[in-house]
């Protein structure tokens, strides 16, 4: 019996499971270009879990160092003021479509000396509540379907201005249970990967000048939801370049620009051609592509050739102004290729410290209108940030 999934809220959730970060943002596209988005599992590994980064575009590759530094880039942890640090945060998310889906994520790090520092984060997201029917429509229960990712990564400063960070990541996903179409069970899909960060911070004691940064993230194996190995599918590895610049303008007031850009090292589906024969040869052949082998050739695989691996790049802006390193204001923008998915977005936030206390606050500002408002406007992200120690590692 093969299970159909109905939404208790709403039918327009099944965009949250099926392709929570491409099917929530699609907009109107010209009929002559061919929309060709690269999809993976567990997509929840590349919403910004943060709320600094939220304010700014999701920008972070190469941003000063804090608490949610092993989220972006492994490399800026060393770089940290403090001793140690926690930061948690709460996002609701496509919040104009359903309002029991959200994800929940914390993060900290120690540093050890100077030289060293160490780092874990915890990444929940929950599909709210399903109720499953059979083909009639009876109903087989309901569920709550939930991925999380848990990471342990480990850092060091090669010098004054370079460092490197290495991370090992378990990732969980559980969709659905009972049969699955075609024969055998649905069952929750796992996965381990690493992410490697690389982190150049040229600025002066003051923190004015230039950083820059470059990431790779979640470089592990498939996933797959029931025993068929032919049914696995790639998770979400990619590649992030970034930089940071921040002019201090006198003792009480900084601002900072930066610009990431990021690329998913995951194969393009292939191009349709309407022989079933020949497309169903090529799908084969894409799903069965070696996680490795993917990394290398998804700079070069796409159909529509260089141009269209060119609209694979995505690219986050961000502004940050600082008075008295204790109130910050963010704004930025977010920018995804019309055939690629189509999320672009404005964002703004504010932040706010005091003692060893700190409060981000990142809003989405809506875009659109009608059906082709953007679902994730009104994302809104809070992190509460502690300072374990106030004073710099000597």
């Amino acid at each position: 019996m093969t299970i159909a999934l109905k939404m208790r809220s709403t039918a327009l959730k099944a965009a949250a499971l099926c392709s929570l970060l491409i099917a929530g943002a699609a907009h109107s596209v010209k009929a002559q270009e061919r929309i060709n988005i690269v999809t993976t599992a567990v997509p929840f590994l590349r919403i910004s879990p943060d709320a600094r980064a939220g304010g700014m575009g999701d920008l972070g590759v190469a941003t000063s160092a804090d608490a949610a530094s092993s989220f972006f880039n492994l490399g800026k942890v060393p770089f940290n003021t403090q001793r140690a640090g926690v930061n948690v945060t709460y996002t609701p998310w496509l919040k104009n479509l359903v309002n029991d889906v959200y994800m929940a994520s914390a993060s900290a790090f120690y540093k050890l000396d100077d030289l060293q520092a160490i780092s874990g984060s915890l990444r929940y997201f929950s599909l709210g509540n399903i109720q499953f029917t059979d083909q009639l429509g009876n109903s087989l229960g309901s569920n709550t379907p939930r991925e999380f990712g848990i990471d342990f990564g480990y850092s060091r400063r090669l010098s004054d201005q370079i460092g490197l960070g290495v991370g090992i990541k378990y990732i969980n996903s559980a969709l659905a249970t009972g049969p699955a179409a075609g024969g055998g069970n649905y069952k929750a899909g796992s996965a381990v990967a690493a992410d490697l960060g690389f982190y150049y911070n040229n600025t002066d004691e003051l923190g004015d000048g230039w950083a820059f940064g470059a990431a790779l993230q979640n470089l592990g194996s498939k996933i797959g939801y029931t025993d068929n190995t032919d049914q696995r599918d790639f998770i979400p590895s990619n590649l992030g370049l970034g930089t940071f610049y921040t002019k201090v303008i006198d003792e009480t007031n900084k601002i900072s620009f930066g610009v990431d850009v990021n690329k998913l090292l995951v194969p393009t589906p292939p191009a349709v051609t309407g022989d079933p024969a020949v497309d169903n040869a090529a799908y084969t052949a894409y799903r069965r592509k070696s996680t490795v082998s993917s990394w290398v050739s998804s700079f070069g695989d796409a159909p529509g050739g260089m141009s269209e691996e060119l609209r694979e790049f995505s690219a986050s802006l961000g502004a940050e102004y600082m008075y008295n390193n204790q109130f910050a204001v963010r704004a930025g923008y977010f920018y995804e290729d019309k055939t690629k998915g189509n999320r672009r977005y404005l964002t703004a936030g504010v932040g706010v410290k005091y003692n060893v206390f700190g409060l981000n606050f990142s809003y989405l500002l809506p875009t659109g209108s009608g059906v082709n408002q953007n679902p994730l406007s009104n994302t809104l992200r809070f992190s509460l940030v502690f300072d374990l120690d106030g004073e710099a590692a000597e």
